[in-house]
């Protein structure tokens, strides 16, 4: 093990999985059985396990349409993005410089991953200055 890597406290890990799924079900109206986050090196990693689907969404993926509903998903992501970048950026310190959300069915989750700013790039705070 890489012993330079940076110690995250299992807390911050654990206050960003309940701020991410919080964020989650008031954009959705519905949340995720079990909810994950890994800070590593410069990513953060995001698992929202057993996803929780709209009405909408399980009768679309009935009728053979799965891929509608994890394209609306993914635009749905990239429209709120700075919402789910923020929190992590409040977390962690660190600007969030990419951000990339995929759903997948049968089994239901997401991924979220967070690219961090190199620490180099960052202020003070930990926030890129400017």
């Amino acid at each position: 093990m890489d012993d330079r890597r940076e110690k995250i406290d299992p807390a911050v890990e654990s206050a960003l999985a309940e701020e991410l799924l919080a964020i989650h079900i008031d954009s959705y109206g519905k949340g995720a059985g079990r909810t994950t986050v890994h800070v590593l090196d410069d990513a953060v990693l995001c698992f929202l396990d057993d996803l929780e689907l709209q009405r909408s969404e399980h009768f679309l993926i009935e009728a053979g349409r799965g891929d509608t509903v994890t394209q609306v998903r993914s635009d749905y992501q990239a429209a709120i993005e700075t919402t789910f970048r923020a929190a992590v950026e409040r977390a962690t310190g660190r600007r969030v410089i990419s951000f990339a959300s995929v759903t997948k069915l049968s089994p239901n989750y997401v991924i979220e991953i967070f690219r961090l700013a190199p620490r180099e790039e960052s202020g003070k705070d930990g926030l890129r200055d400017g």
